[in-house]
């Protein structure tokens, strides 16, 4: 996983498993072990003595700032926490930082998956990543929220994602589970550890090779609109942001019933460098949308929010 954007929020749940009188601190993890689940995908597990009261949510997608250093073998610049996120000591260049969501959770210990492609400082990292090897890590937050009562749900990812559908996966093994993953080719397949109802492939295409067809396979779901089923989705942003469509558009799926989150973007740089350039009054459109009232409560649900946002974006091709 690469990043939240779009419909991640910085909301979430708050870390809950820690020893207690935990204070919240940017961690050093050390690497500890590097291995090989698939011909895309590398495991690397995280120890060291920072790690020994490192938090958990508990929740299957909890998600984690790394923060890299300039080079694979030196330490990180460590920020320190600042409110909800982080912020450097004067004169202190920031690091590189990337999001992931954590594999697994032991005490004193972690598991990230990282997915190799071509490029970028995390995969190009994790690629020489040897025991000793050290990153930088805050504690975790969270975004899946099964409603109360609902004993089915649909998992929807790309390869990106497919390391916190399959943790969520088997953090809920009394919930009756269907995954719908886009892969870039045969033999990519990572199953959980648990039994699912079904797993549905969407082979060789998406995940920045080729164009999607997620969305196509979202659209042959048979998905209840009773909220009986929860609808998990986290991918490229672009396609996160159709099937949401779908769900809350098309199906009229209640808000509670599906949370979607854009974990990367495709050609990030150009969708970036559009972003800079567009008019002030837009973006101010789109910062307004977050506003509270006087109470420090959004002016409007998550998901009007979000409405509006994608519809802005729509009008200026982002």
């Amino acid at each position: 996983m690469t990043a939240l954007t779009e419909a991640g929020t910085e909301s979430g749940t708050e870390s809950e498993t820690a020893v207690s009188g935990y204070v919240e601190r940017i961690h050093r993890a050390v690497v500890t072990g590097v291995r090989q689940l698939g011909p895309g995908m590398l495991r690397v597990t995280f120890g060291g003595d920072d790690l020994l009261d490192y938090p958990t949510t508990g929740i299957g997608d909890e998600y984690v700032r790394l923060f890299f250093p300039d080079e694979a073998h030196l330490e990180p610049r460590l920020p320190f926490v600042s409110g909800r996120g982080w912020d450097y000591e004067e004169g202190v260049e920031p690091s590189q930082m990337r999001t992931y969501t954590i594999r697994d959770h032991r005490p004193g210990e972690i598991d990230i998956d990282f997915v190799v492609h071509e490029g970028g400082i995390a995969s190009t990292w994790v690629l020489g990543a040897k025991p000793g090897y050290v990153l930088g890590i805050n504690p975790p937050r969270d975004l899946y929220a099964l409603p109360e009562g609902v004993a089915k749900q649909v998992l929807i990812c790309d390869e990106p994602a497919l390391p916190a559908a399959l943790r969520i996966a088997e953090l809920t093994p009394h919930v009756e589970t269907e995954i719908v993953c886009e892969i870039r080719d045969a033999g990519y397949e990572l199953l959980p550890s648990v039994e699912l109802k079904a797993a549905h492939w969407v082979r060789g295409s998406g995940n920045g090779h080729r164009p999607s067809r997620l969305v196509e396979a979202v659209r042959r779901l048979d998905i209840p609109n009773d909220g009986s089923v929860y609808v998990w989705v986290a991918g490229e942003t672009r396609v996160t942001r159709e099937v949401r469509s779908h769900l809350r558009h098309t199906l009229g799926l209640p808000g509670s019933a599906y949370k979607v989150v854009g974990y990367w973007t495709y050609e990030v740089e150009a969708w970036s460098a559009k972003w800079e350039a567009l008019d002030e009054s837009i973006k101010q459109q789109i910062m307004d949308l977050y506003g509270e009232t006087g109470d420090g409560e959004p002016e409007m649900d998550e998901e009007t929010r979000m409405d509006e946002v994608f519809r802005i974006y729509a009008s200026v091709g982002l």
